[in-house]
């Protein structure tokens, strides 16, 4: 299992990850969790630049057993990327390249915390991305809001509320009541 959280742009949004983070340390056995550095991105297949359709994100367990040693010295260097606020790989086996900055794989969740800064063309070209793989989960927060926009693929789940305890799918829960606005 590995989470890990890049550096959030305004004090809610770090207090939000923060508390992701914390949650999970709290539910499992730190010994069973790989934190990645906070520059750590996640690499799709495409080009940002292109139509969104040829993006798509990693399956790693599509790659065949001989040629992992060439995907993380040489091919995963040269993929785009994104960062999402928050990662969490639990089942979904992933790799990182040798100085641990990219990582490959479709993680069972995603949370981007929205705010002003994210322009319209970023979040529909992640919303794109994610939603490429029907095993990753992803989430969106508005960074003043307590709506959780809730997907599974390409298909939306049922939004959540801060005000709740937040439960992923697979039965991960979250409880980040306190940060409701």
């Amino acid at each position: 299992m590995s989470a890990y959280m890049p550096m959030s742009t305004s004090r809610r949004h770090n207090k939000i990850i923060n508390e992701l983070v914390a949650r999970i340390y709290n539910s499992i056995h730190r010994s069973d969790i790989d934190v990645l550095t906070s520059d750590c991105a996640l690499v799709h297949w495409g080009f940002k630049n292109k139509a969104y359709q040829e993006c798509s994100l990693v399956n790693v367990s599509c790659i065949e057993k001989e040629d992992v040693d060439d995907f993380i010295s040489e091919t995963i260097n040269d993929l785009e990327y994104v960062q999402p606020d928050f990662l969490f790989f639990k089942d979904n086996p992933f790799l990182c390249n040798q100085r641990e900055t990219v990582t490959a794989g479709c993680p069972d969740l995603i949370i981007e915390v929205w705010s002003k800064s994210n322009t319209k063309e970023e979040r529909q070209f992640k919303y794109n991305l994610y939603s490429t793989s029907d095993i990753v989960e992803h989430w969106y927060i508005e960074q003043n809001s307590n709506e959780v926009a809730c997907f599974l693929g390409s298909n939306a789940l049922e939004s959540q509320s801060l005000a709740n305890v937040l439960k992923t799918q697979k039965g991960i829960e979250f409880d980040l009541r306190y940060l409701a606005i």
